[in-house]
């Protein structure tokens, strides 16, 4: 599984964000492969990887002038998981 998204530019690196996730629902390996997919899509959100021992897990960046942390968890509820923010890193 490629947890990694995409790498932010160095010179992006002040305005990011890092963030963990819990996901509710026990999803397999390929359900977690389609969430990342679906994180990448995203403009705003730079990389998403579920914690390797911890499949319930998501670190998530993103650009917090570009996005918030209410609106990473919209983008669980966009794909009908049920998630909640565990907090910065």
């Amino acid at each position: 599984m490629n947890g990694t998204v995409r790498e932010m530019p160095l010179g992006d690196v002040k305005n990011l964000v890092e963030v963990v996730v819990y996901v509710k629902q026990d999803l397999g390996e390929q359900q977690r492969d389609q969430v990342v997919t679906a994180l990448k899509n995203r403009d705003e959100i730079s990389g998403a990887e579920f914690c390797a021992l911890r499949n319930h897990l998501l670190l998530v960046r993103y650009d917090r002038d570009m996005f918030s942390s209410q609106q990473v968890l919209k983008s669980f509820t966009s794909l009908n998981l049920e998630a909640r923010l565990i907090g910065p890193i």
